[in-house]
């Protein structure tokens, strides 16, 4: 059944519904797979069980011809989407064995548009970290190797457990959150795709906060299509949330191929840092030629303001940290020791 684990989210989907294989198959396939990649500590938490209760569920709907949208399909979980009955850290000791008594509204989309959740993944401690090394389950490992080494090789972070995860096939998708780039980044270095959405479009009730004003959920996958697809359920209004956008959600997925054919795309210079790598210069001009065949037309433009960005980042963020985070005080929340 190995096999299964090869198949693009939407493959799988589209599977299901022709009933090539069951949910329950897809679920244990996936189940084995983690159980023998252990050693890239991708999974803080695996829930075997719960899966294949889910799996079951599904394969009830599909049989009945009542599939949701993302019926039987296998996701991971980032450890800060809280998960009702299922221990929930923030990869933080702090938080140790918590269980929450509720389900994040992401999630809860999620499971009430089908999906299957097979565990907790690996992330940076309250999501701070670049390299998922300051966990407190241990560094996550990324499956990919430099050519002629097998030097371990870290996935990005924070949500370096689901992008090894998905680049590992240990799940056909995960949840992820970015707030200075922890979906980009991690995405970039395991060849997977991520996506963060515009600031409302996902909402964040029930995620451990880390800077209110710049966290938002978002899909890490294998192809933009599978991408689409998870974003069109993980987005939403949640009047829970007072930043979440009163918009409709778009067919992300039914959008996908439009043509770039006459649009015009403008190009940052700034972007074009002294030093950058050779290789990386290469594969930015690689895709200027792409967008060109593609019938787009290239402009260079300026963003004059780019040089802020970074340090008012680092305002930002750890101010709205120190904020979130005085609640894990060992009284409201948190461990407590005497």
């Amino acid at each position: 059944m190995t096999e299964l684990t090869t198949l693009t989210l939407a493959e799988a989907r589209d599977g299901l519904r022709k009933r090539a294989f069951s949910a329950a198959e897809l679920a244990d396939a996936h189940i084995a797979a983690l159980e023998q990649a252990r050693a890239l500590n991708a999974y803080v938490l695996e829930t075997p069980n719960v899966a294949r209760t889910m799996a079951k569920d599904a394969d009830v709907r599909l049989k009945a011809g009542d599939a949701r949208p993302l019926e039987g399909l296998p996701l991971g979980i980032k450890d800060l989407f809280a998960t009702k009955d299922v221990r929930t850290t923030a990869c933080s000791r702090i938080l140790d064995n918590f269980v929450p008594t509720y389900e994040s509204t992401v999630t809860a989309q999620l499971w009430r548009d089908g999906a299957v959740m097979l565990g907790k993944l690996n992330n940076d401690e309250f999501a701070m970290g670049s390299s998922n090394e300051t966990s407190c389950f241990g560094p996550v490992i990324n499956p990919w190797r430099r050519a002629g080494s097998n030097t371990a090789l870290v996935p990005g972070g924070s949500s370096g457990g689901s992008a090894a995860a998905v680049a590992a096939r240990l799940c056909l998708g995960a949840t992820a959150t970015d707030t200075g780039g922890s979906i980009r980044q991690p995405a970039a270095f395991t060849g997977t795709v991520g996506i963060k959405p515009t600031y409302g479009r996902c909402s964040r009730w029930g995620i451990v906060a880390f800077a209110s004003s710049l966290d938002q959920a978002g899909p890490i996958a294998r192809t933009v299509r599978d991408a689409a697809i998870l974003l069109r359920s993980m987005a939403g209004h949640d009047p829970k949330d007072s930043t979440s956008a009163d918009r409709p959600v778009p067919d992300y997925d039914a959008a996908l191929g439009k043509s770039v054919k006459g649009m015009t795309i403008g190009i940052p210079k700034e972007y074009r840092i002294d030093g950058m790598a050779r290789e990386i210069d290469a594969i930015w001009q690689q895709g200027i030629a792409w967008l060109k065949d593609a019938g787009a037309t290239i402009v260079d433009v300026s963003l004059p303001h780019t040089k802020y960005a970074l340090p008012a980042y680092y305002i930002v963020a750890p101010a709205e940290a120190s904020s979130n985070l005085a609640r894990y005080d060992g009284v409201r929340y948190g461990l407590r020791k005497s």
